[in-house]
């Protein structure tokens, strides 16, 4: 079998795509937000464009911008970063392709949750790597603990924490028994953690709080606000940042120049606390106008989404989720995207709309399965 034919569809683009042909639709199905970046990031763009700033960089990024995000890691978490080990990448999803493609060789195996954001095995398929799935669900809050996999063999343990499609979080606890379990098997632990900042029970932790060895995902797509950029970072370890420099060079050259500049100006910590506060609205809104209608079995701790159980009107998600489009003029995301653990018992909602566009996508739910 070739690689390619491995390689599963992102079905929630499917339902976008659908949905561009129906008038009126309330979209609950893309995780993009829908606010504007720190008025910062618009000013340094402008500014970049006027000193033509716009050739390639450096592989691993402009140096300016991997200090200011080692400044965001001590000002944001307390943690001591040097910038030599950020290195720049084009989305999170180059930073995904980048990591495994140091960190793993043909036939190596990459542990992942089940459910899970859909491109982790993906990539894995591209590079020959095995993806082995974790069943996780509410009796863990969808994390994997270290017992389930005390007695597994593996290369990566690749976890993400807020969760996409859950919005739950990693405790510390957790998070720190998980990364000295990959140290005693000699496995390197990778975090995704692009939806830092949008927490709202509790205080996120980075991975990077227990030991220098972790590496860490993050990017300005969520926080941010700032998807099309395509914008993400890595933090490695010391001895893999030549390999990563060495695959960049190969694969996009560097991550895009105007993107880096105008990112100079996205740390406005008081702007993206407001971000945060409009979210966290946005949740309460949703989750109080769906937690009757569908089973929600945990409330979501951060990123921007809820994962709701649908066994009282199916059990097939990507039907339901196709028929709610089609009837009701809601466009969510099937569950059967994250994984194959009941995942078609659930679909997810994303709350990237304002708050107006909830409620009347709350009540056409409603007023739908009511008849």
């Amino acid at each position: 079998m070739r690689r390619i034919d491995k390689i599963s569809s992102f079905i929630v683009m499917d339902i976008y795509q659908e949905a561009q042909r129906i008038d009126d639709v309330i979209h609950m199905e893309i995780g993009e937000p829908d606010l504007d970046p720190p008025p910062g990031v618009i000013e340094n763009l402008n500014r970049a464009i006027r000193e033509r700033k716009y050739f390639y960089t450096p592989s691993l990024g402009i140096w300016e911008l991997r200090e200011k995000i080692a400044e965001h890691y001590k000002v944001y978490y307390g943690v001591e970063v040097s910038p030599e080990r950020i290195v720049i990448t084009t989305g999170t999803s180059g930073a995904f392709l980048v990591a495994y493609a140091i960190l793993t060789s043909q036939g190596d195996k990459v542990v992942l949750a089940d459910p899970s954001y859909p491109c982790y095995k993906n990539f894995a398929h591209l590079l020959d790597v095995e993806p082995v799935f974790v069943p996780v669900d509410a009796s863990t809050n969808y994390q994997i603990l270290p017992e389930m996999i005390e007695d597994l063999d593996f290369n990566v343990l690749h976890i993400s924490s807020p969760s996409n499609p859950t919005g739950t979080i990693y405790s510390e606890e957790n998070l720190k028994k998980l990364i000295e379990l990959c140290e005693r098997k000699g496995a390197y632990f990778i975090s995704d953690e692009i939806y830092h900042g949008l927490v709202y029970e509790g205080k996120e932790t980075t991975a990077l709080q227990f030991s220098d060895s972790a590496i860490v995902i993050s990017g300005f797509s969520k926080f941010f606000c700032m998807p099309g950029f395509r914008l993400g970072w890595m933090v490695l370890p010391e001895h893999l940042v030549r390999s990563a420099d060495v695959v960049i060079q190969n694969v996009y050259i560097s991550a895009p120049a105007l993107s880096q500049y105008a990112a100079l100006g996205a740390f406005d910590y008081e702007y993206l606390s407001r971000v945060r506060e409009i979210y966290r609205r946005r949740k309460d809104i949703l989750y109080e106008g769906l937690k009757d209608v569908f089973n929600i079995e945990v409330k979501p701790e951060g990123a921007f989404y809820i994962w709701a159980r649908i066994d009282r009107y199916s059990t097939d998600s990507y039907n339901f989720s196709l028929e709610l489009l089609r009837k009701a003029r809601v466009a969510v995301t099937p569950g059967v995207d994250f994984g194959f653990n009941k995942t078609n018992l659930y679909i997810r909602f994303s709350y990237t709309k304002d708050e107006d566009a909830l409620r009347e996508g709350i009540q056409r739910i409603k007023d739908y399965l009511t008849r």
